[in-house]
């Protein structure tokens, strides 16, 4: 026994020789652990591109599968890009920044050029974060493109990458997350209800205002015809991954192992997820007389958009409110869309928008003082304190917001219509974005056998 441990220790040595020189300090652990944590967080958000793949690919038609799978991976490469050499600098670069100016936008950090290790006093080294809110701003990204979807140029998604990645969501950061005017007035998002999901939520409406629906999802009477996305499958793996990944959205953000209070967020994300799904599938099997496969789907991700904003703020009760609430308002929002004429494949209005709004809103309802104090910022709710202004702040940063991103997103891809049109031409939006944007199919055999049969 003795001898197995002597040789155990020997060969820990070699593999790990600090181990045999130095005993780590509690900080240097701490640090490492922190690292640790949001690297995974980091990889779990990641992931959630994969999710948005199968989402928007599933929900949307066989002949332009491959585009939505090429288009996604190239978005976030661009994205990236971007991101480290502007976006992160717009959103916390405050170092070159005048007090007054960076109430507003951050100026800083341009082509980030971060140290190789944490430096002495850091929680967590600065490469690691600049990873993980990069995902984030991925993730809005992928959200506007719903609006996109099934009908827009490639080069319309080349063009928006680079300036809603540069100056349209590091600039809401900025406010909400990095020491802008809207932090400073206690708003309380804590892993991007609105930061993250209205606004690439408001970036989809614009779009597809501008873009007009699909052919074929109206009829000249006004009355919808519903466009079946081809595999309801890929749909329900979506969410899973999402749901999966969500861990990281939510728990990560709290950047920290610290106490293990990103367990207590962990645990509200589920609550509120799951009370999602099931609200709206009970919601539609009321109304409809059938539950209703996509409605599940969406109530799933809307109560987890909903609970992103306040996961860190409320009791756990309040997180299944939060995502009943959730699940029900976003069936009827995909039917107060269809009915304004607005085509929507992948539902990133009701889902990402609608819910988005009531999660933020949410806080100042029910979070409490205890918790505000803990994550330091803002205070306690309307039923915890019997105080309107959590409320008025959280309203207050989703109108500023929302009405920042659909000025600059319609500014922009207003430019975009005028100067190079960014709508495929009507027999390409036919033949599919696969064969006219890629001159190749997402599905070689299925598409071939359609062929032979026409």
């Amino acid at each position: 026994m003795v001898r197995k441990l002597v040789l155990s220790c020997i060969v820990l040595s070699l593999i790990f020789p600090a181990m045999s020189f130095a005993d780590p300090s509690a900080t240097t652990l701490d640090m490492g652990l922190n690292a640790l944590w949001i690297l995974v967080s980091f990889i779990l958000v990641l992931l959630m591109q994969g999710g948005f793949i199968l989402l928007e690919a599933g929900s949307t038609r066989m002949k332009n599968a491959g585009h939505v799978a090429g288009k996604t991976i190239f978005t976030v490469g661009l994205g990236s890009l971007v991101y480290w050499a502007v976006g992160y600098g717009i959103t916390f670069g405050g170092e070159n920044a005048e007090a007054a100016m960076n109430k507003v936008i951050g100026w800083g950090s341009f082509f980030f050029e971060p140290a190789m290790t944490a430096l002495e006093g850091e929680s967590y080294p600065s490469t690691i974060y600049f990873l993980f809110q990069l995902a984030f701003a991925m993730i809005a990204l992928s959200i506007a493109w719903g609006g996109f979807a099934e009908r827009a140029k490639l080069s319309s998604y080349l063009v928006f990458t680079l300036l809603f990645t540069s100056v349209i969501y590091p600039v809401i950061a900025h406010w909400i997350w990095g020491g802008g005017w809207l932090a400073e007035d206690g708003a309380q998002d804590y892993a991007g209800s609105t930061v993250v999901h209205l606004t690439g939520a408001l970036a989809a409406f614009a779009a597809t205002v501008l873009l007009k629906p699909r052919i074929g999802k109206f009829n000249k009477d006004g009355s919808a015809n519903e466009i079946l996305g081809h595999n309801q499958v890929f749909s329900a793996l979506s969410v899973l991954l999402l749901w999966v990944g969500w861990f990281g959205f939510n728990a990560g953000s709290a950047v920290s192992v610290g106490d293990g209070f990103f367990g207590y967020v962990a645990f509200n994300t589920q609550l509120g997820a799951a009370a999602g799904a099931v609200a709206a599938l009970l919601i539609s099997w009321l109304v409809s007389g059938k539950a209703d496969i996509t409605a599940t789907l969406n109530g799933g991700l809307a109560g987890l958009v909903a609970i992103t904003a306040s996961c860190a703020f409320v009791d756990p009760w309040a997180a299944v409110v939060i995502g009943l609430v959730a699940g029900v308002l976003v069936f009827y929002c995909v039917k107060f869309f269809e009915k304004m004429k607005i085509d929507d494949p992948i539902y990133a209005l009701s889902v990402h928008g609608a819910a988005g709004i009531w999660g933020t809103l949410a806080n100042g309802i029910f979070a409490t003082q205890v918790l505000a104090d803990k994550v330091g910022v803002g205070q306690g709710g309307l039923i915890d304190t019997g105080s309107w202004h959590q409320l008025w702040v959280q309203f207050e940063s989703v109108v500023v917001c929302g009405a920042y991103v659909l000025a600059a997103s319609f500014l922009i891809l207003g430019v975009m219509k005028a100067v190079m049109g960014f709508r495929v031409t009507e027999e390409q939006e036919i033949i599919g974005l696969d064969l006219s944007e890629h001159g190749t199919f997402g599905y070689p055999e299925q598409m071939k056998k359609a062929q032979q049969n026409l």
